[in-house]
């Protein structure tokens, strides 16, 4: 795995919070802060509302400083050196961070999405059989979609290896990359969260040969959730609950006017990447992903026996990765329905 400096430019973004003037809780957070990670994607759009939005500045009432990530292995290496204290990441990451840290790095505190990901492939590719020597993108070795693209291949009966050989090779590449290799035709498809996908679609009139979705029971399955390094949840729970209520406001408005939502979180994107999302390319991204509070727990175990059969992660025991009692205090003051962790 690249370390975080070659593996990804981190965009941090400082976000000025007003301080909780005369409250009990005003004095000892004046010296906190929370750092926050998340992607520039469609996928992570509850990030990116809330941030736009200022949700999570109001909430906190601390200095939010926020990072963003091209994948989910640079996010976690952040994780591990401290360098933030939540993230926004796909499962398989947050897998291999529970593996290797012996469960005693990160927790799930809440899910965030759930669909968006399509493999997207050229015209005159019609079937799994047709990708036999072709060169297909996933954003990072290991990363969610690489995991889900090996996987899918491997049921399949097609051959696959880290080193971009087999019968298809895989070749990891930043989204914004892949954009540019698919359409000059370096390759000839790519495993990828939304927008990236409709993007490939609409605007290099590449299809759709697999939607994820189809591929999970009751077509749901976690593309994204809320983790947080336990260290800074055990010494901040304040902050935890804060930052918790935040996510779920944020999740709660892209629900009740995702028309409205959808264009907060394009002058997010155009923010961080200089360039908005055309209209069809956003509203298409935004109706393929579902925004919830709950991370499907079953799907983020079957992503784990995906990533033990390609050989990426040896065999984990995940009980005790979630911690769902902050969110389900949330949700219950708002009088919604608790969400289980099995």
């Amino acid at each position: 795995m690249k370390r975080l400096a070659a593996a990804v430019a981190v965009l941090a973004v400082t976000t000025l919070a007003a301080a909780c003037g005369s409250s009990p809780s005003a004095s000892s957070a004046e010296n906190r802060q929370v750092r926050l990670g998340y992607f520039p994607n469609i996928t992570h759009a509850t990030a990116l509302y809330g941030i736009e939005k200022d949700l999570y500045a109001k909430s906190l009432g601390v200095p939010v400083t926020t990072s963003t990530f091209n994948a989910g292995p640079a996010a976690i290496e952040a994780v591990f050196s401290g360098a933030v204290d939540a993230t926004y990441i796909g499962p398989n990451p947050a897998i291999n961070a529970w593996e290797k840290s012996k469960g005693k790095a990160i927790n799930i505190v809440a899910g965030a999405a759930s669909g968006g990901v399509f493999l997207v492939v050229k015209p005159e590719i019609n079937s799994v059989e047709d990708l036999k020597g072709k060169k297909i993108a996933t954003p990072q070795l290991g990363n969610t979609q690489d995991v889900a693209l090996r996987h899918w291949l491997l049921e399949k009966g097609i051959k696959t290896d880290t080193k971009g050989g087999g019968e298809v090779s895989i070749v990891p590449q930043e989204n914004s990359q892949t954009l540019q290799t698919f359409a000059t035709g370096d390759i000839d498809g790519a495993w990828v969260p939304e927008p990236f996908a409709s993007r490939l679609v609409i605007e290099s009139k590449g299809k759709i040969l697999q939607d994820e979705r189809e591929l999970w029971p009751g077509k749901q399955f976690v593309i994204t959730h809320l983790i947080v390094r336990q260290e800074w949840a055990k010494a901040n729970p304040d902050l935890l609950k804060k930052l918790v209520e935040a996510h779920v406001q944020s999740t709660q408005e892209i629900n009740a006017d995702p028309d409205a939502a959808a264009k907060v979180v394009n002058a997010s994107v155009q923010k961080l990447t200089g360039k908005p999302l055309k209209p069809e390319v956003l509203a298409s991204a935004f109706k393929n992903i579902t925004f919830t509070n709950d991370p499907i727990a079953s799907s983020l175990t079957g992503s784990a026996d995906h990533a033990v059969k390609v050989g990426l992660l040896k065999p984990v025991d995940l009980n005790g990765i979630y911690d769902l009692k902050i969110l389900n205090e949330v949700l219950a003051a708002k009088g919604q329905q608790s969400i289980k962790d099995k």
